[in-house]
């Protein structure tokens, strides 16, 4: 494989990823399986390591999950609470034993004393003890940043608002565990959601997600959560040595443990344990998809550290999903609230790991050519994870020539606009179909877009449900008497809302076009754009041509902007919004800007700006600014008490200068 090969499938390996971690992280609403996902990741984390000159810090490998969504506050974990590194089979579990003993410099014989525990299908949350007192508590996030849930943890009856134990208590205790929901609770609550004509949840999972992460405490309060702790993070006043000291203190504090768990002696006894828990599996009360494994010594922790992903320490050992085979009947179109077109199979129905599977994802129209899936085929389908369906493999020995293949969408099943092609999925081009308008309102007014503070997600949900926004220009025709008639609206907050929506009306162009949230236009793009061309105008007229004529411009990202002007309902969209009042600021020439084109990083507080003032004026002057340092910066801007990204820019020999210094290298000074 080439280098120019492997840039391409890692970029459509990160574009499936990413859009796969914002539906398993921030919709709670996957559309494929763990292991699916998982493959996703080791071909990406293959290619990086045959390629290392591809890695950027934006790469789904350097990270973990996915952003909060808007709505919460945010809550920065003291350690990072990162993802484990899977197993599917029992040669792997043995190569991570095999692992752990070369890195700790151990021979073969070594034997290492492991935990073993049930891996439990929830959300992973956080919850902070200060003197023996509930105190915070937020879910896992990005693994660095996440959501401020504190008030909806306080309604679960498993989560102690002080520690059982006095004496000897930690001072300051940070809680890791699982929010679950047993099988029976939820069944009984998706029984009355259907009572009530609300959508049920797809499974436990969701159902423990989508409950926590209410806006609304109290609807968190009627829904039967659960918390089961299986690690700790920052520990003040107490020494731990090992993970199962850790384990048994959480207990005697008041805290329901994974249980069963095993102390093992080997990796032979952490197997057997694997083999044992995955045969009961269908007899706990919660979902389960594997067994964790950790080392016991807390000492060895420290000494294999982890990568920027995982800790090495840990392994989760993944359980056989269940298949079935069956009959694709028909293929059916569904659109997301982002407005990404899905093919999904509707099956002849079939008893898959004791639930009936009438209808199975396809994910992607790439998926559907990969596997050669058509109308007709005899598939294998499981529950991946146990829990959503999708078609395995078809069983073409069984093709009697009358099969049918699936073809991509030309156009949206919603609205009939456009669906044009965003890297493994088709996307519709109008901005205001009612299928995505909901969550398109969201991001025009997020806050790197035009930035209309106190439109968020509950008010864009309220305003289209009653009508007052069928398309996004409505937003600048809303009056007071509008806004009043919305649950939770009083005067004040109805004014600051028109104030904000007012102030919005002068947008730079770079984030006008981020905020019409085009297929394939992110917000770099959009800088990229709007340098370019300069005016609205001169990028409405834009051939395709000219726009593969630009560096970073792809024939995807072309054929988005030559269809999102040939809409129709756009043009009247943003005409509209024009006619309103909004006006865009031509975009400022850079050709001499000393930051054109390069990569900038700030680490450590700056005290004549904000972080969002100095990466105005990075991206104002044609630079990018990046969160993390790389053999691709070109710029560290070092502030009071800078972190580890200044000393990652002297071991990897890039330029570092002080505030004051780059004040003036960008004429500020």
């Amino acid at each position: 494989m080439t280098l120019e090969e492997a840039k391409k499938l890692v970029e459509k390996l990160r574009d499936e990823i990413n859009y796969h971690n914002y539906r398993y992280y921030v919709l709670n609403d996957p559309v494929i399986s763990d292991e699916e996902y998982d493959e996703l990741m080791r071909q990406l984390k293959e290619l990086e390591k045959r390629f290392p000159e591809l890695i950027t810090p934006d790469s789904p490998t350097q990270r973990v999950g996915a952003p909060p969504r808007d709505g919460f506050a945010t809550v920065t974990h003291s350690i990072p609470m990162l993802s484990l590194q899977d197993a599917r089979n029992e040669d792997e579990i043995r190569e991570f034993d095999a692992r752990t003993k070369r890195f700790l410099g151990l021979g073969p014989d070594a034997v290492i004393e492991y935990v073993a525990e049930p891996k439990f299908d929830g959300l992973s949350c956080e919850i902070v003890y200060r003197d023996g007192r509930f105190s915070l508590a937020s879910t896992r996030g990005d693994g660095v940043v996440g959501e401020d849930v504190t008030p909806n943890v306080r309604t679960i009856r498993t989560v102690p608002m002080r520690l059982l134990k006095k004496d000897g208590a930690p001072s300051y205790l940070e809680v890791r565990g699982e929010v679950l929901m047993r099988r029976t609770d939820f069944e009984k609550l998706n029984q009355e959601l259907v009572k009530r004509g609300e959508k049920p949840f797809a499974n436990p999972r969701n159902a423990a997600a989508g409950s926590l992460r209410q806006l609304d405490p109290n609807i968190t309060a009627t829904r039967p959560l659960d918390f089961v702790a299986w690690g700790v993070g920052l520990v003040e006043g107490v020494e731990l040595k090992t993970h199962w000291k850790a384990m048994d203190m959480l207990e005697d504090l008041g805290f329901k443990v994974s249980q069963p768990r095993k102390l093992c002696r080997g990796i032979e006894e952490v197997i057997q344990f694997h083999r044992s828990l995955e045969e009961e599996r269908d007899h706990f009360e919660y979902e389960l998809d594997g067994v964790v494994i950790k080392v016991n010594s807390l000492e060895l922790w420290e000494n294999l550290g982890t990568t920027a992903r995982s800790p090495r320490w840990a392994l989760a050992a993944k359980f056989k999903p269940r298949q079935r085979t069956t009959k694709v009947v028909n293929v059916i179109y569904n659109v997301g609230r982002t407005g990404t077109i899905t093919p999904v199979a509707i099956l002849e129905p079939v008893e898959v790991g004791g639930v009936i599977v009438s209808r199975a994802s396809l994910h992607n129209f790439d998926e559907v050519e990969r596997l050669d899936v058509r109308v007709g085929d005899a598939v294998l389908v499981q529950r991946a994870g146990d829990v959503i369906p999708e078609v395995v493999m078809v069983i073409k020995e069984k093709r009697t020539g009358r099969e049918r293949p699936i073809p991509p969408p030309d156009r949206c099943p919603v609205c009939g606009a456009e669906a044009v092609k965003d890297g493994a999925y088709y996307k519709c081009v109008n901005i205001s179909c009612p299928a995505k308008l909901v969550q398109a309102l969201k991001h025009f007014a997020s806050r790197r877009a035009m930035d209309i503070e106190g439109l968020g997600g509950k008010t864009a949900e309220l305003l289209v449900e009653k009508s007052l926004v069928r398309d996004l220009a409505d937003v600048y025709y809303l009056k007071m008497k509008d806004l009043l008639e919305l649950p939770g609206f009083a005067q004040k907050s109805a004014q600051n809302l028109l104030e904000a929506i007012e102030g919005s009306k002068n947008p730079t162009l770079a984030r006008f076009i981020y905020a019409l949230g085009i297929p394939n236009v992110g917000e770099y793009t959009a800088q990229v754009l709007a340098r370019h061309f300069g005016t609205w105008g001169s990028l409405a007229h834009a051939t395709h041509t000219e726009l593969l004529n630009i560096k970073g411009i792809g024939p995807e990202t072309a054929r988005s902007v030559v269809s999102f002007f040939q809409e129709a309902r756009n043009l009247h969209t943003v005409e509209r919004m024009f006619r309103a009042g909004l006006k865009v600021k031509e975009e400022i020439q850079t050709k001499e800007s000393p930051l054109a084109g390069k990569v900038v990083v700030f680490t450590g507080a700056l005290s004549s700006m904000t972080r969002d003032e100095a990466k105005a004026l990075v991206e104002e002057l044609g630079g990018t600014v990046s969160n993390s340092v790389s053999r691709k910066t070109d710029l560290v801007v070092v502030g009071e008490n800078p972190g580890s990204k200044f000393q990652r820019a002297q071991q990897l020999g890039i330029k570092t200068v002080k505030e004051g210094e780059f004040l003036r290298l960008v004429g500020k000074a």
